[in-house]
């Protein structure tokens, strides 16, 4: 462009800002013979948006740039941008101004055109006709209307990284080019990054995410033409999104029935698509929906025919029905890229059946086949023996493309699918038929009455034999268990309680005898295998040391408490075996292993999302409380760690191992012993120190735990990352310094609750107080955890953050030296 319009000339020489009478107020229109300067803005009617120049750099040298934000949102406010690629970088030169073409141009005073909207207008028209204003509306869309209020150009044509509420985004091209959302390169620089958000080319029922040229993630293939999403209580409201149909093209829109808080979309620069909300009340913006929030959710992550299941509280690859993994070494090491192979050879003709998979998003690359309904979808893929799956929907209206059907057929693998939780739909798999079934279902009806009736009576015969033998052999066998002079064995007798026996053979078979693949652990007592038992029934063995000493007692205390106490944070007993030297303890198998096997676990510390800590967190809380208040007898664990939490398929935490738990009765309040056992750090200070323990003891160890979890660091790694002892050092520094943030473990820090990790932090520091006295009960750090309102007394120093010297003995043994002079020598460690 050789020359600019005089209006844009006289505005670029008429300097300095504050002597520019003719540049724009804090107007909602920008008008021919008022351009738009630095030291203004423009805003719209109700005070929502405002158009001007702004700059998101915060260090280094700064760019400007035109742009739009919300007014009145101190941060992360921006959602369009014209000069993306143009950055200005003296902003006292830039002025926004109408042209008489018309146009909206910016540039500088140097001449340079920085960005410019491109309106063809007729040779022949008059000024009259052509020049207008441009409007800032409260819906966050800058429009340029010509003098007859015809729009000419408006921002919502342009989209850059974010989707308003009401904004369209094109998603077909049969006369208008494809529009897509781009990301920032960063949170400092709006030029386009390298992710970007929109319809596949060839086909608009399904959006994506690319990462440059590379599919990066795939949404979900339109079932219907107006999609709800799931009720959001914060906003007590529901998004939908809808297809639209204007000018023969298709776009995208969301929105909401009311309009009570601020939401949008947005192409984050990290490459995910985000629903963003913010009330008048919150200082940031609230991530309701990410994608992809998995590393299984990236496209084809699982490969071909596998599919990601995120219904499990720990997302993974799974093979769909039929299927087995192509590589299982892979597969167990959590390399998905092959994929699955069909288990048996698919056959053709009359033979073929379909295998329906629920809350499915349906595979790519598929053949849309139109004006089919549900019958007809089925004879489609039936006889075509290459289409290995279908899939039907009643998109429930005609009019984006004249079909209200949706049949989709698949002719090759099945990539990129996933299960749902509470949405996505049906997918039909290829799979043989049963052969003769009428013929298989005639038989089962005549012979299973027959032989239910023979194993009935082989059952009641087999009870009657097994019971009187077996009342004989569990008389002996608790009889030696309960030898010796324990006084807890004497309180605890109960003639009515229900000690499960269970035969070495059948443990033997149960861990293939014990085999070393079928090792889950070991412990300072021995080993722990997985077992599968009787009817199907997954087991975990704890198979003692032979010739342990400490054992004995630990295997007796541990079954006879076990046995007594019912909690769903407890783990469960399921029965135990003595068989010669050999003493096994038989418990429910749970499928996650123990927690310090994730948070202490930099590549699986991930997957324990802060909602799943902290319901890990209140559970171990709700575990120790039954212990210490709720069950029948006073309980002090004494050993309480991260390993001796496990977690079930749904990572519900269960305590477990009560080897070294003590009882208290009547009104007991405290123990002391000689002999001190547990592992170091865990342990309180009168405990280690002077042997004496009781409910606050397992208090402290609770709160070492805690500040574990939040941190994802071990009691004792702090020393590795920083200059401190302990995380319990750590944590009180950044309290007393007002940083406690710095404590969360950064693989969560960007999407937890930090108002719920500050307050555990708070908790955990009120747990590990030097004196008992000083810290809560169990009781109270319940309501702690469950009501946020309640107001938290102010911690005192911990004893551990004093300076301490580590140093071995002679015989090798660990010595820890206070400031007080005070040590402990050996500790029995577990």
């Amino acid at each position: 462009m050789d020359s600019l319009p005089i209006d844009t000339i006289i505005c670029l020489v008429c300097w300095p800002l504050w002597l520019l009478p003719f540049c724009a107020s804090s107007a909602s229109r920008l008008l021919p013979d008022k351009p738009l300067c630095a030291s203004t803005t423009i805003i719209s009617d109700d005070g929502t948006f405002a158009l001007g120049f702004f700059s998101p750099s915060i260090s280094g040298t700064k760019h400007y740039y035109l742009g739009i934000w919300y007014e009145n949102i101190p941060k992360d406010n921006v959602v369009w941008v014209a000069n993306r690629a143009m950055p200005i970088t003296d902003p006292s030169s830039a002025t926004l101004a109408l042209t008489n073409g018309p146009n909206l141009a910016l540039s500088d005073t140097t001449g340079q055109l920085l960005w410019m909207t491109n309106i063809s207008t007729t040779g022949n028209s008059s000024p009259e006709a052509i020049g207008g204003e441009a409007t800032l509306d409260n819906n966050g869309n800058f429009i340029l209307r010509s003098s007859q209020g015809i729009i000419l150009w408006q921002s919502f044509d342009y989209p850059t990284d974010t989707l308003l509420p009401g904004m369209n985004l094109r998603i077909t091209h049969k006369t208008h080019a494809l529009q897509r959302l781009i990301s920032w390169r960063n949170p400092q620089d709006p030029s386009p990054g390298n992710f970007s958000y929109g319809a596949d080319p060839d086909e608009f029922l399904q959006r994506f995410i690319w990462d440059g040229l590379r599919i990066y993630r795939r949404s979900p293939v339109w079932n219907k033409y107006l999609v709800f999403g799931s009720y959001i209580e914060s906003i007590k409201s529901t998004i939908y999104f809808t297809l639209r149909h204007i000018d023969d093209e298709v776009y995208i829109s969301f929105g909401l029935p009311t309009v009570s808080s601020t939401v949008l979309v947005k192409m984050d620069y990290s490459g995910k698509i985000k629903i963003l909300m913010q009330n008048s009340n919150m200082s940031k913006w609230t991530d309701l929906q990410s994608e992809p929030n998995q590393e299984c959710n990236k496209y084809g992550y699982c490969g071909p025919f596998g599919y990601c299941d995120n219904t499990q509280p720990i997302v993974t690859c799974k093979c769909l029905d039929g299927f087995e993994p192509n590589n299982k070494q892979d597969w167990v090491a959590g390399r998905f890229s092959q994929g699955c192979r069909r288990m048996e050879t698919l056959r053709c003709g009359q033979e073929v059946g379909f295998l329906n998979l629920s809350t499915m998003k349906v595979p790519d690359k598929f053949l849309y086949v139109k004006n089919r309904s549900f019958d007809g979808c089925i004879a489609e893929c039936t006889n075509n023996c290459s289409c290995m799956a279908y899939a039907y929907a009643n998109m429930g209206t005609k009019v984006i493309n004249g079909d209200e059907t949706r049949c989709l057929l698949w002719m090759g693998d099945l990539i990129d699918t996933e299960k749902l939780s509470g949405q996505g739909e049906n997918l039909y798999i290829r799979v043989n038929r049963l052969r003769d079934k009428k013929w298989s279902v005639h038989v089962l009806k005549i012979t299973l009455p027959v032989v239910s009736s023979l194993l009935i009576i082989i059952c009641v015969c087999l009870l009657w034999i097994c019971n009187c033998g077996g009342k004989r052999r569990n008389k002996k066998i608790w009889k030696n268990l309960m030898s010796g002079t324990s006084s807890t064995v004497a309180e605890l007798h109960d003639g009515n309680l229900k000690y499960p026996f269970i035969s070495f053979r059948e443990i033997e078979l149960a861990t293939n005898n014990f085999s070393h693949s079928n090792m889950l652990g070991h412990g300072g007592f021995g080993n722990v295998y997985r077992g599968i038992l009787g009817d199907d029934e997954e087991i975990a063995v704890k198979r003692l040391s032979k010739g342990s000493g400490q054992g004995v007692l630990e295997f007796r205390n541990e079954v006879i408490l076990i046995a007594k106490l019912q909690h769903k944070n407890l783990v469960r007993l399921l029965g135990f075996c003595i068989h010669g030297d050999e003493k096994l303890l038989v418990y429910e198998y749970l499928a996650n292993k123990s927690l310090d096997a994730f948070i202490f676990n930099a590549t699986r510390k991930s997957m324990l999302g802060w909602p799943i800590r902290f319901e890990i967190i209140k559970g171990v809380a709700r575990g120790l409380l039954y212990l210490h208040q709720d069950s029948r007898l006073k309980i002090i664990h004494r050993d309480l760690k991260a390993s001796n939490i496990l977690l079930n398929a749904e990572m519900s935490p269960k305590i477990s191992d009560f080897g070294m738990a003590r009882i208290f009765g009547g009104n007991q309040q405290q123990g002391n012993t000689n002999r001190v056992v547990g592992t170091y750090g865990y342990m309180s200070p009168e405990y280690a120190l002077e042997g004496a323990f009781s409910v606050k003891s397992d208090v402290y160890s609770f709160g070492v735990l805690l500040l574990e979890v939040v941190s994802g660091s071990k009691i004792s790694s702090m020393h590795l990352k920083a200059n401190f002892p302990n995380i319990i050092a750590y944590a009180w520094s950044l309290w007393m310094d007002g940083s406690t943030n710095d404590f969360v473990d950064s693989s969560i820090v960007g999407s937890c609750s930090l108002s719920e990790t500050l307050r555990c932090i708070h908790i955990g520091l009120l747990c590990v107080q030097n004196s008992p006295n000083a810290r809560p009960l169990m009781s109270s750090i319940v309501s702690f955890l469950d009501n946020g309102d309640i107001s938290l007394p102010h911690p005192k120093q911990p004893i551990y953050y004093a300076e301490k010297n580590y140093e071995t003995d002679g015989a090798g043994q660990d010595t820890v030296s206070y400031a007080n002079n005070m040590s402990i020598t050996v500790l029995e460690g577990r």
